[in-house]
């Protein structure tokens, strides 16, 4: 019972809201969650920093993204592809 086992990536989507950096943009992810007591919905949003090794992706497109090894310090993500 020697199998190596596959880590489920669980990939993102979200909107390029930076690319001045080089070979990494900064994506937004908004997700819509339900306020306990008044049960309004509410938009949370996260940044996280994606490794763009082109420099192919523009403010504005929409990308998706996948977690990998760590790249540097906050670059824990990779780009799939642009929708």
């Amino acid at each position: 019972m020697d199998s190596k086992k596959q880590k489920i990536k669980k990939v993102w989507q979200g909107i390029v809201v930076s690319d001045k950096m080089d070979k990494t943009i900064v994506v937004r992810v908004d997700r819509v969650i339900s306020h306990p007591k008044y049960k309004k919905k509410i938009v949370r949003s996260k940044k996280y920093k994606v490794h763009d090794p082109e420099n192919k992706y523009k403010v504005g497109q929409n990308v998706k993204f996948v977690e990998t090894r760590p790249i540097s310090k906050d670059k824990k993500w990779i780009v799939l592809e642009s929708k």
